[in-house]
Formats: C-alpha cells, structure tokens, sequence
C-alpha cells in the first residue's frame, strides 16, 4: 500500500492524549507538540515475533491444576487493514482482571481475592485469514478511584504488534450491555459514537460451544476511517 491509498481515521474517532474526565492523562499526555524521529534499520527491521520464539498461550483457563473461578467465554476475531485485507503472523497480547476484578500484578491493591488458577495474560498469532481466537474467563468490574464511585467496566487489553517492536498498538474489548460504559471515562475518549462501539464485542451463538462456553467476537481494523480505537 503507497502512502497515496492511506486513509487516515476520521476526525473523533481515536481518543486524544489529553481527555479531562479521564484524570491520569493530565500527567501524561505532552505539553508540547510531538517531535517525529525517523526509523532507523533496527526500528524497521526486528526483534521479528514468531511463535518459535514466543509461544502462543490461548487458553487462559489452563494454567492451574483446578479450573479458575468465573464465566468461561471463547474471544475470537480478526486482524485487518483499512481496505478489508487479513493481517497474517500478528502477535496478540492479552492481558485482563480476573472474575472478581482482580490483576494478578503486585500493583493492584483492590481487595477482590486473587485466583491462583488464573493469570490473567497470553498471547495468540493471527493465522492466515488474520483470524485469532482464545479461551479466558469473563473479567469482573474494579474501582479505580477516577473519581466518586468509580467502577470500571469488564474489558480485555489488546496489544499488537507489527513486524518489528517499534509497530505495536493497543486497545480494550469491552462487552455488549454493559451498563457502566455509559459512565467509563477511558471509553468516552474516543468522542465519537459509531467508533466507540467498535470497542464493544459482539456476542456471537456460532462460536459459542454447548456446554463450554459463549462466543465473543472481536475484529480489530489497524487503521484508516474504520479504524478500530487505539490507546494513544
């Protein structure tokens, strides 16, 4: 694809560095306008991730000797460009809170038991169609003291990488329903609406699997107007 044929996101639809309601950006977001470094040969050309060299881990639910407490769900999706073409070989890293709303990550001082059956994280590779998919627990809602009585909604964290480390973006799945996305700060960043519902899996009965579990999908747009929202 040549630089001519770049569509990029259309105005509103990926969230800014800055966003009042959501208060930690207020320390973080630049001041000052950004300054572009040019990509020198390591940048453009490795490390290269290939399961050889990390393994896929895509079932979150086996990492213990006893089943980790929760709501079993399969995710699934794909990886694609602006034009609708699959994104082969990308690997996927996932990471979220357990069923009580819990990371397993010594900074998380909420008080929701830990789940020693369940780690929270893995990563799974897009095959060739650019498909993924992996087996997890339903995460639970946590409080994040934003501001008064604030609870974040149930998400997934989703971070992909390109063909070198210097390509790597990332961003939340969320589910359908959820009655705290009205109220989420982090999820109304992206200002406009039809790009913030494509934050919010579908529920999906094909890929549910009786007896086992439901079926979320998740198809995720790298960029140009139907750019699926990316953390800045």
């Amino acid at each position: 694809m040549t630089d001519e044929t770049f569509r990029p996101p259309l105005p509103g639809t990926q969230p800014d560095y800055a966003h009042a309601p959501y208060r930690s950006t207020h320390a973080r977001a630049p001041s000052q306008a950004l300054v572009a470094l040019p990509a020198t040969v390591t940048e453009a050309t490795g490390p290269r991730f290939a399961p050889t060299h990390f393994p896929p881990m895509a079932d979150f639910t086996a990492t213990g000797r006893t089943p980790p407490m929760g709501e079993r769900i399969i995710v699934a999706g794909t990886v694609t460009d602006e034009d609708g073409r699959p994104v082969a070989g990308t690997m996927v890293e996932i990471w979220q809170a357990n069923a009580a709303g819990r990371y397993n990550h010594p900074g998380d001082t909420h008080d929701a038991p830990l789940d020693p059956a369940f780690r929270g994280e893995g990563r799974v590779f897009t095959d060739a169609e650019g498909a993924y998919r992996f087996v997890t627990i339903r995460p639970g809602a946590y409080p994040w003291g934003n501001h008064p009585n604030a609870w974040r909604p149930s998400h997934i964290h989703f971070s992909l990488f390109g063909s070198a480390f210097a390509q790597r973006l990332i961003t939340q799945m969320y589910f359908p329903g959820d009655p705290l996305l009205d109220l989420d700060p982090i999820y109304h960043a992206v200002p406009d609406a039809a790009a913030r519902a494509r934050l919010v899996s579908r529920f999906d009965i094909g890929l549910t699997q009786e007896g086992y579990a439901l079926g979320y999908r998740f198809d995720i747009v790298l960029r140009g107007r139907l750019a699926t929202p990316m953390e800045a």
